[in-house]
């Protein structure tokens, strides 16, 4: 039994530099999680597309679908919508 002698718990294999990198990595994949998860919405669709929030990529009447299929507005909300845009 000789515990003060040999390279130890930290000091084989890299010693406290395999353990930092373990930590390094670590704390990369917690942040990349919580960014991705922020950045993306329900289902994995981006919030912003492309064009940023105010992106011009469907007509107005699309958009009204969109909504509509999403539940977002209601029926008789769709409706006018369409009525108005015509």
């Amino acid at each position: 039994m000789m515990y003060g002698w040999g390279p130890g718990w930290y000091g084989g294999f890299g010693g406290g530099w395999l353990m930092l990198l373990f930590w390094i990595v670590l704390i990369a994949l917690i942040v990349w999680g919580v960014v991705s998860l922020t950045r993306h919405g329900r289902y994995g669709h981006m919030h912003m597309h492309t064009g940023g929030c105010c992106s011009t990529d469907g007509n107005a009447l699309d958009i009204a679908r969109e909504r509509y299929a999403r539940g977002e507005i209601s029926k008789d909300q769709f409706e006018t919508l369409k009525k108005d845009l015509g």
